[in-house]
């Protein structure tokens, strides 16, 4: 593979804006810390949001688990191919350049799939804490990782903070998100938590009907701060202007989680949102200075 450094690869025209597309279409919000980044950058980073986003549709969109699996194992099979150097997938072949030009390892691809198809499962409720951190070092801590390599050369602390901050992020989409999973089924709120506080139930209704909830959210809670103070600390010995798109993003992450707080844990659909002012807030604090 090419070493970072090396001379950018070629950009398909079509390739560039097929992914980018996704990322525009998405409305995600880590849009605008991809802006930020140079042109060979920012496609590698589109390219990798369009694999996460096509997974993450395999997984979410309503369908038979058992076709949801079949589609998510041909993805594992793509990734044999596009490591082989001969991608067939659009997004595969996308990717090939930012994969042989920032090392890209295959492990988090693969680690992200995982995610999809715990989240694939029928029943997805009462993990335990363990079963918790893996899933969300799959699908978010992973795409950090593969992230961190692509806004810059790696430092000591990179990987530890794309690890903190992906699991801080994760985390509050959890408690962010509890009444809105709960509606498709799904609790992705710790077995040893529900259980310390009198929650028995497996149905994720029930258990958003429990008048302890919001002592589960609490402390699960306190768990995503230690993990954005964590991130904030490992990425203070990074390079600030590399990471200025992981700071973005955890900005606005961090916004959702104190609005969460204030509201006291309470879940809530339609859940909390940061505003449009607070995203160009954002962007113009940590995208321009």
């Amino acid at each position: 593979m090419n070493a970072m450094g090396s001379a950018p690869f070629a950009i398909d025209p079509g390739q560039y804006e097929m992914v980018a597309g996704m990322v525009r279409a998405s409305g995600s919000s880590f849009y605008w810390g991809m802006r930020l980044l140079d042109r060979p950058r920012r496609y590698a980073m589109y390219a990798v949001y369009a694999f996460c986003r096509e997974v993450d549709d395999i997984a979410d969109e309503p369908g038979d688990p058992d076709v949801k699996r079949a589609q998510l194992a041909e993805w594992r099979v793509e990734l044999d191919r596009l490591y082989a150097g001969a991608p067939t997938h659009p997004i595969a072949k996308a990717l090939h350049g930012p994969v042989l030009q920032y090392n890209l390892p295959k492990d988090d691809f693969l680690a992200v799939i995982a995610g999809c198809e715990s989240d694939a499962q029928p029943e997805v409720t009462r993990l335990s804490m363990a079963e918790l951190e893996l899933y969300c070092d799959r699908v978010a801590c992973a795409v950090g990782r593969l992230s961190v390599r692509v806004f810059g050369p790696l430092r000591p602390k990179s990987i530890e903070t794309a690890n903190a901050t992906g699991m801080a992020l994760q985390m509050t989409n959890i408690l962010r998100d509890v009444a809105v999973d709960a509606a498709i089924g799904r609790l992705y709120l710790p077995d040893e938590l529900l259980t310390k506080h009198g929650i028995a139930s497996r149905d994720p209704n029930e258990v958003l009907a429990h008048p302890n909830l919001v002592a589960v959210c609490r402390e699960l809670g306190e768990k995503a701060r230690g993990y954005f103070v964590a991130s904030d600390t490992a990425q203070a010995e990074c390079c600030k202007a590399d990471m200025r798109p992981a700071t973005l993003m955890k900005e606005m992450y961090r916004e959702i989680f104190k609005r969460v707080e204030a509201e006291g844990f309470v879940p809530r659909d339609p859940p909390v949102k940061v505003s449009k002012a607070f995203k160009l807030w954002c962007i113009l604090r940590h995208g321009l200075l």
